[in-house]
């Protein structure tokens, strides 16, 4: 079946229909990751956009029943060059195309992706929709109506409906109030902010002794220390964080009261609790090969990376400074307090796809709430 693709600015791509029939609208962007579609699709920080792949060949080694990021499939639809219907993987239980279609995904295989892809980097990262069962004209009329990406606060779309509990060393979470499973006393106690976190952010607590407490976008800073946490972790997350004033006003609540590390969207909202805002990227960072350097060390690190905003540096306030840069374009990509134990990363120690080459810094977390209690 035929499908098409048509942005905002008017360009079409012409294609063939995969996963889903129907139609869907929502902010095109692009990952150059080679691997990994399945974390992206399921990554809530893509909540509300539909995702390019540029890589050509994507489903070679199917859907598994682990690599699974969030509990559902987060993006808007899926973009590719070409679909590979016969994976060869051990661990393959269906098909990227039945798996889309199963989720109600809504894809388009056959388009010139580098040319897609050059349209988003020259013109930036714009509005489309892709439609199996419609005119172009008719897409485009129907896309001019929809909400820009910009005016949607989606981190209540993607958080949890309610608190629950990760425990230290288990790969599964439990619901908050269930002692059922419950064993030794954990090492730490983490309260986690979700305004769309990927559970291996979770798992890499959990492997290094802590249970997580993981709490709703919502929640108030009171709410969060009635756990009693030895740390807060502040997730990643989809959207402009200028509608998230209210997760920034517990953020502020919680500085000088617990060890802080941010990811993503959390080293966001930490710059606006400390006098900063936020910039839209002309076409974001969505890879698993970004350059960043740490200031401190001079050392350079390949990242996975997936954001669209970045934090304006020069209004940093109150002892928050820029701790690390993208070596690409020279973005903020990182944050430290002089004097408080608070930290932050653009880009995602968590991997989950990509270089785990940052990794330590969950391990710089743990130092630093040792460091912090015994003082």
């Amino acid at each position: 079946m035929k499908a098409h693709l048509v942005l905002s600015d008017g360009t079409l791509f012409e294609g063939e229909a995969f996963g889903a029939i129907g139609r869907t609208e929502g902010e095109v962007v692009f990952n150059t990751g080679m691997t990994g579609y399945q974390e992206i699709l399921t990554d809530p920080s893509y909540a509300g956009q539909i995702v390019t792949l540029t890589y050509p060949l994507i489903g070679n080694y199917g859907i598994n029943l682990n690599d699974f990021e969030s509990r559902r499939v987060q993006v808007q639809g899926f973009v590719v060059r070409e679909v590979d219907d016969m994976p060869s993987n051990w661990r393959s239980a269906q098909t990227l195309d039945s798996f889309l279609r199963e989720r109600g995904i809504v894809g388009i295989k056959g388009i010139d992706t580098r040319a897609l892809t050059r349209a988003l980097r020259v013109r930036g990262v714009m509005m489309g929709t892709i439609s199996s069962n419609e005119s172009p004209a008719e897409s485009l009329s129907r896309l001019e109506a929809a909400p820009d990406y910009g005016t949607i606060d989606f981190n209540k779309w993607v958080t949890t409906e309610k608190s629950y509990r990760w425990r230290a060393h288990s790969e599964a979470p439990q619901a908050e109030d269930d002692e059922s499973s419950a064993s030794e006393a954990p090492k730490y106690r983490i309260a986690l902010l979700d305004c769309g976190v990927k559970y291996n952010i979770i798992r890499s607590l959990s492997a290094l002794g802590c249970e997580t407490t993981v709490f709703p976008c919502t929640a108030t800073a009171d709410e969060m220390l009635e756990s009693k946490p030895d740390g807060v972790m502040l997730s990643p997350g989809p959207g402009d964080p200028a509608h998230l004033g209210y997760v920034v006003e517990t953020v502020r609540t919680l500085v000088g009261k617990v060890p802080i590390m941010g990811v993503c969207l959390g080293n966001q909202l930490l710059g606006y609790a400390f006098g900063s805002d936020t910039y839209k990227l002309k076409f974001g960072h969505r890879g698993a090969n970004h350059p960043v350097k740490d200031l401190r060390t001079g050392k350079v690190t390949i990242t996975s990376q997936n954001h669209g905003y970045s934090v304006d540096p020069d209004k940093l306030q109150n002892g928050m400074e820029v701790a690390h840069v993208n070596l690409n374009d020279g973005t903020v990509e990182g944050l430290r307090h002089r004097e408080l134990p608070i930290f932050s990363i653009q880009y995602h120690p968590e991997a989950s796809p990509g270089p785990e080459d940052s990794s330590h810094f969950f391990r710089e977390f743990i130092e630093m709430i040792d460091q912090t209690y015994q003082k």
